[in-house]
Order: C-alpha cells, then sequence, then structure tokens
C-alpha cells in the first residue's frame, strides 16, 4: 500500500526521504510528491509515475529545508496523476495519507458550502482543509488534531506539516500502520520499520487509534480524544541491508533464493532446540480445541488452506478457511473455545485485521501466524507465531508464503502429538522430514534452469490451467495466482477432479496445464487427470519426483523432477517450483516481477 515518510533534522531533508520512499517502493504505488516546511512556507513537488519522476522534478526544482513528508500514493480516490498525488496542500497545512476516509463526501460537502475549493479527487485533501481551517480559527495544530481525530472515520494514516512549525510532525493511525523513529536531536515517520533502518533503529509503534506531536526532541502520543498515552521505544530488528537486491535482477528472484534460509530460520523458531518438538502458542495450548477458523487473504489464504489438510488430518481438530474480506462482514457461527488463527505477512492486511478483531468480539481465542512481530495483527492477537523471513519486498509473496507453510505444518504435527494423534514416531519423522525441507529446496533452486526454459513458453500462452489434489491443490491456486500478479496471463488453479466438471471444455492445444503430482496417495487419480489432459491436446507441465516422472511423463511433457520428500511436507517444497515459473515468464514478458500493475504488498485499504 502507499508509503509514508516524515523528517525533522538538520540536514537537507528532501534527499533523506527520497532514500526512504526507494526502500518503500515494494509496497506498490503509482505516484509521489514531497512537501518541506521553511519559516512560513510551505514546498511542494510531485510527480505522477515511478520516484524515477520526482527525482527529476526535484533535479530541476530541488526542495529547500530540514523538516518534511513524503508519500507515493497507490490510487483510491482518483487517478494517479500529479494533482492527486501526495502531499496535499490547504492553507499552511500539507498531509500525506494511506488509508481511506470513509465519510470523506459529508466532510468535503461541508466544507464546499463554506466556499472551499478542492485542487484534487482525493479523500485526502479533508483532512488538510479541517486542519487549516481549525488553524486560522486560533487553534494550535495539536488541538486541531485532537478535535478533528473524532470526526474521521475509515482506516488510515497520515502525517502532517504545518507552516511556521518547523520542529513539529502530527503523526495519526487507525487499522493503518505507522511507525516513529527517533533519533539524536532528530526524529522520522515511516509507514514501517524499513523506510527509518538507515537512519535510526529505536522505532515508536503507534497504537490503533493513536495521534502523535513528533519534535526533534522527542514525541507524545495521545488517544483520539487528546489524553495522553505511553508507548514503549524498541530497537528495530530490521537492517538497511535487508533492503538491498545484492546480486540478483529483482526481489523477487533474490526472495526465491532466500527460501531455504527462511524455512530453516522458521523452524528454529517453533522448534524447541533440546527435543525438537515445536512450540504450541499459548492460545491453543489447550486439551481440547472444538474449532479451528483460519482468516486471511491472497497467498495467506491458500497457504491457510495446506494449514486445513494439515491440522485436519495429523492433529484430528475441525478446520475452515475464510476469506478474510467475507468472514469480516458475515453473520459466522463459532463454537465456544474455538480459536481462529489470522495468517498475514505484513500483520497490516487490513481485511485480515479486521477479520481478527471479528473474531475476538464472538469469543474467539485467537493465533497470529505473522512476518512481523511489532505489526498491529501480531499485538492484537492472543499468541503469535512468528516465520522467520525477514522482510519481503516483492508484491508477490515468496519466502513468506513457504514460512506461513513451514509455520502451519510445525504445529499441525505439534498439536497432533498433544492431542495423541499421532506417536512419538511420527511425530519425529514428520520433524525430521521438515528438517531437511530447506536443503530440498536449495536442490530445487539448483535446477532453476529447465524453469527458466519451460518459462519462455509459459510467457507466450494466452491462458494456463494449474490441477493439483489434496495437499497439492491450494500450491495449484497459489500458482496460477503468482503467474496472474506478475506476468498478466489468465490463469486458474483448480482441484484436479473438478478438471471435468467444466474446465476440461477450455483445453486444447494451446492449453498448457502445470499438474501437480508428487508421489501421494493422491497421485493416481491425478495421473488420470493427466489422461484426460493428453486425449484433448492440452500441453502437460509435470511436476513430480523421480517415481512419479517414471509413472506419469511421456515425450511431449515438460517434466521437472522434484527431490524425493515425505508426501505431508510437499506442499512446501512444491510451492518454489510455481514460484520459479511464474518469476522467469515475467522476465520473459519484460513485466516488472517485483511492482506489478494495479497491486500493492500490504493491501491496507478496503
Amino acid at each position: 500500500m502507499c508509503g509514508i515518510v516524515g523528517a525533522l533534522t538538520g540536514r537537507p531533508a528532501a534527499p533523506l526521504m527520497l532514500d526512504a520512499l526507494r526502500r518503500l517502493e515494494y509496497r506498490g504505488y503509482d505516484s509521489a510528491g514531497m512537501a518541506t516546511v521553511v519559516g512560513d512556507a510551505l514546498h511542494r513537488r510531485r510527480a505522477a509515475g515511478k520516484l524515477a519522476e520526482l527525482e527529476a522534478v526535484l533535479a530541476a526544482d530541488p526542495l529547500p529545508g530540514t523538516s518534511g513528508i513524503g508519500h507515493t500514493r497507490w490510487a483510491t480516490h482518483g487517478p494517479p496523476t500529479a494533482e492527486n498525488a501526495h502531499p496535499h496542500v490547504a492553507g499552511r497545512v500539507a498531509v500525506v495519507h494511506n488509508g481511506i476516509i470513509e465519510n470523506h463526501a459529508e466532510l468535503k460537502a461541508e466544507l464546499k458550502a463554506e466556499g472551499v475549493v478542492f485542487t484534487s479527487d482525493t479523500d485526502t485533501e479533508v483532512v488538510a482543509h479541517l486542519l487549516d481551517r481549525a488553524i486560522r480559527a486560533g487553534q494550535t495544530p495539536q488541538a486541531a488534531m485532537a478535535a478533528l481525530m473524532p470526526r474521521l472515520t475509515g482506516a488510515f494514516a497520515f502525517v502532517v506539516l504545518v507552516a511556521g512549525e518547523e520542529d513539529l510532525l502530527i503523526a495519526a493511525r487507525r487499522a493503518s500502520p505507522l511507525a516513529i523513529g527517533v533519533g539524536d536531536g532528530e526524529a522520522f515517520v515511516g509507514s514501517d520499520a524499513v523506510a527509518l533502518a538507515p537512519l535510526t533503529r529505536r522505532i515508536v509503534y503507534l497504537e490503533d487509534g493513536d495521534w502523535a506531536v513528533v519534535r526533534r526532541s522527542g514525541v507524545q502520543v495521545f488517544r483520539d480524544a487528546g489524553v495522553p498515552v505511553q508507548r514503549r521505544e524498541q530497537i528495530s530488528t530490521v537492517s538497511a541491508a535487508m533492503a538491498g537486491k545484492g546480486n540478483y535482477r529483482h526481489f523477487m528472484e533474490k526472495e526465491i533464493h532466500e527460501q531455504p534460509e527462511a524455512i530453516a530460520h522458521t523452524l528454529h523458531a517453533v522448534l524447541d532446540s533440546g527435543t525438537g518438538a515445536a512450540t504450541i502458542p499459548a492460545p491453543l495450548d489447550a486439551a481440547t480445541i472444538p474449532k479451528i477458523t483460519i482468516v486471511a487473504a491472497g497467498t495467506s489464504y491458500y497457504a491457510g488452506l495446506t494449514g486445513r489438510y494439515w491440522l485436519e488430518s495429523l492433529a484430528g481438530i475441525a478446520t475452515e478457511v475464510e476469506l478474510a474480506s467475507e468472514f469480516r462482514d458475515r453473520d459466522a457461527v463459532l463454537p465456544e473455545g474455538g480459536v481462529t488463527i489470522a495468517v498475514s505477512q505484513s500483520g497490516e492486511s487490513l481485511d485480515t485485521l479486521m477479520a481478527l478483531r471479528r473474531a475476538k468480539a464472538l469469543g474467539q481465542k485467537t493465533l497470529a501466524i505473522v512476518n512481523v512481530p511489532e505489526s498491529t495483527i501480531a499485538r492484537e492477537a492472543d499468541g503469535v507465531l512468528l516465520t522467520r523471513a525477514g522482510p519481503e519486498f516483492g508484491v508477490a509473496s515468496t519466502k513468506a508464503t513457504t514460512a506461513q507453510l513451514t509455520a502451519f505444518c510445525s504445529l499441525a504435527v505439534a498439536l497432533g502429538r498433544k492431542h495423541g494423534r499421532l506417536s512419538e514416531e511420527r511425530a519425529a519423522e514428520l520433524r525430521r522430514a521438515l528438517a531437511g525441507v530447506p536443503g530440498r529446496v536449495g536442490e530445487v533452486l539448483q535446477r532453476e534452469a529447465q524453469y527458466q526454459r519451460v518459462a519462455r513458453e509459459l510467457a507466450h500462452s494466452r491462458d494456463v490451467l494449474y490441477l493439483g489434489r489434496g495437499l497439492s491443490y491450494p500450491i495449484a491456486l497459489e500458482g496460477a495466482l503468482k503467474l496472474k500478479e506478475i506476468t498478466y496471463i489468465h490463469a486458474e488453479g483448480y482441484a484436479a477432479g473438478e478438471m471435468k466438471h467444466g474446465p476440461i471444455a477450455l483445453i486444447d492445444e494451446k492449453m498448457p496445464v502445470v499438474v501437480l503430482a508428487p508421489s501421494d496417495g493422491w497421485f493416481e487419480k491425478t495421473a488420470s487427470n493427466v489422461a484426460e489432459v493428453r486425449a484433448r491436446g492440452g500441453r502437460v507441465i509435470l511436476l513430480t519426483d523421480a517415481a512419479g516422472a517414471e509413472r506419469l511423463a511421456e515425450k511431449d511433457d515438460h517434466v521437472m523432477i522434484l527431490p524425493d520428500v515425505e508426501p505431508v511436507v510437499a506442499p512446501i517444497l512444491y510451492a518454489v517450483p510455481v514460484q520459479l515459473l511464474a518469476y522467469y515468464a515475467a522476465v520473459e514478458k519484460g513485466t516488472d516481477a517485483d511492482q506489478p500493475r494495479n497491486l500493492a504488498k500490504s493491501v491496507t485499504v478496503e
């Protein structure tokens, strides 16, 4: 989602903010801008397109000043034009904003009735005008903010810069993340700690509903009504080096190759180093759990679908998986003592956060599976199962996905052992299989040249079908999503058994069909579906192991042979080839693998 930065420093602010915005490019955006204050004057530069466009504007007309705010915008209200780019200015006030002000229409009508003229299509501009009106009426910026917060509805984060106030930023958040960086005689604001990593590691995370007065000397945090509260300063674990691509062309490529380490780190975090047993987070540490409900969106939803197979088959616990955007708004019937697991890479996905809150309101215990320990979802859940993938900058999730799968499988094994569903021998066998996954993923990556060759052909297709059964079905869905996200090729994932209930009508000699077929309990039925594809001239791209290839492959197939693994952990391994196929197809097509059009890394608006 959109990126926010703010700086109060003794150095020129514009270069610092431009560098910080570059570290937020992974969130997705389509315009950018900055404003600074010098004395009683605000100075602003904006541009549609990527940061290179803004950089050119700044080179031609540099921004003065040591205090400022910056923004990368992902269009919601109004197209991605320079006029709609942030910051928005009204009189003495400049504002950058993430999220949506839901009641902006009525606020705009109120202001228009007073003669206010709007210069953009955005909901953000009402914030600037309301604050400017209050300041012109004699209120201090702090008093104006205290009065404004209760009037705004929606999910948002914003930072305010005021002419004549070179030592002041006002920051606010409601359901959209915002972090404040504390330096030596400096202060910074960012959408997340990644933006601030080279500037400071001392971070104050605002809680939902907080707003803050930020000065070089320190931070004061308040609730909606202006009541002061204390927020703990933390030392961020995010480093500036984490934002680099190294020798890779794209962050996505780099993050695909970081998966052995991400999976291993996640395993080390969830497995006891002495016994090897997985740790069960507090809300799940009960003798009986009547039902687990998993809520998630996008790729995390597919990880949740895989988790359902594991939780039911290994732990014997009834499990449902819900799209967070649907769950949050429907009248779900949940049992007393049930557990809701919220899954999110960023821990800030708005639909998932709201689904978590809905579950809590319905009396459920809650667990977060997230990659960011300081995130809102992590803070609001009763317990946290932390993945250790490190920051992920590519919009299309890769290492965070396999880390989520690793966490789910480890959790299911632990619960299965605790509830007597698994013997200690079988549990130990599965833990050994999990421990071997990083090495097997490394073997897949050593063979990536073959995926590159097949992807060149895939890149010129109009439609692609992905098929899988059982544990492979969610990975088929994930493979189709990856291809759609970064190549813009239409792709669909199906349970292989559903192919003959409709999708078979689409299959002809122009239709590539990617089949996930590890040698597991579903293999024979998958093989029959492959025969049906061949009978209709479909081009088979087969992902299987050596035994599966011997039994199923034919000379006209593209066959990618994966290492042998315990079938239970195969989804973690098979997620990697579908990532590679999508990535190299994007490279072949020349699309932006890191920042695909219309997409954002963390969706923090509805």
